[in-house]
């Protein structure tokens, strides 16, 4: 079963009442500040900027889900094509003909409008084509994010028929499902592109795994993808999962052009720039916007000992 911790943590993401504490805590924003590139498109592009001058790569999140309207969905979608407008510049300085695209968004598509009744995945399927349309055009890539496990069927649904005009659209796949395994044998051929991650929401032992079982499928499932004909992404901090998965590379026979590792913004900065010194591809999740304390929350429960680096700050006479 997930933790007690894990499990409040993820309800307090849904509270808005607790937003609204968090948010007029003066010391929250220091915390925040060390997860989310700020709440302005400029100060996701002034980030965005910096961690690519170090040699990483970045995939930028637009924060917000959960959607059932119209008008805010609409209001998404805009947001994209602005920033996309904002990244055509930089990612035209980046991309290499066979490589891989060192500017990237991800795109929630609960905040699309999937949720919106029950036209819900036509209006998330239109939107989420309108921002990959602006992102070809762009040279920047698409990856479509996971939610909670009741949405999977249809964002992978969504993604096959993105997939018919946008053949590298990536998605997430999470380790902790059960049907995982599966999921990543079917996807992984040439030209997809896969996010692996270990999961962040509160799933019932009947579809996810628990515990340790979870890093085991984890390792099962990047096994899969590193010997499909795919571009796997391994999106971890676990330094167990990044040596399996140099390991698993390796054994496959990739080269360093063929994956990449990814990093949430403000984890394990020294890792990150350590990696890319030994030539490894690696992306960091940039997420900016004023809806950040959902992501936040959702963070600690992916990892609870962050919430020591929260406690830290709110006590820190600094």
């Amino acid at each position: 079963m997930p933790s007690p911790l894990r499990t409040s943590l993820l309800a307090a993401a849904r509270s808005k009442r607790l937003e609204r504490t968090a948010s007029r805590v003066p010391l929250t924003r220091k915390v925040v500040d060390r997860f989310v590139a700020g709440e302005t498109e400029q100060q996701a592009l002034d980030t965005s900027r910096t961690i690519l001058s170090s040699g990483r790569f970045i995939t930028i999140d637009h924060l917000g889900e959960d959607t059932t309207d119209v008008s805010q969905a609409t209001a998404t979608v805009s947001a994209y094509l602005s920033l996309l407008s904002a990244l055509a510049p930089l990612a035209g300085r980046q991309v290499t003909a066979d490589g891989p695209r060192p500017v990237e968004v991800s795109l929630k598509l609960s905040a699309l409008g999937q949720f919106v009744g029950a036209d819900g995945d036509r209006i998330a399927l239109e939107n989420a084509h309108k921002i990959a349309a602006a992102a070809e055009e762009a040279g920047v890539w698409v990856t479509v994010d996971a939610e909670d496990h009741t949405t999977t069927d249809s964002t992978l649904s969504i993604v096959r028929e993105l997939r018919t005009d946008f053949p590298h659209l990536g998605t997430v796949l999470q380790a902790y499902l059960k049907r995982t395994e599966a999921d990543c044998a079917d996807l992984s051929g040439p030209g997809s592109r896969i996010r692996l991650c270990k999961g962040a929401y509160a799933e019932p032992p009947t579809v996810a795994h628990q515990g340790d079982a979870v890093d085991e499928a984890y390792v099962r499932c990047l096994r899969v993808l590193m010997n499909g004909r795919g571009y796997p992404m391994v999106a971890t901090h676990d330094p167990a999962m990044v040596e399996a998965s140099l390991r698993l590379a390796a054994e496959a026979g990739r080269s360093a052009d063929e994956y990449e590792l990814q990093m949430l913004y403000g984890i394990r900065d020294t890792e990150q720039l350590r990696l890319v010194g030994q030539g490894r591809h690696l992306r960091v999740y940039l997420p900016y916007g004023t809806e950040w304390y959902g992501y936040f929350m959702r963070r600690l429960a992916e990892k609870p000992a962050n919430l020591a680096l929260f406690l830290r700050a709110l006590t820190s006479k600094k």
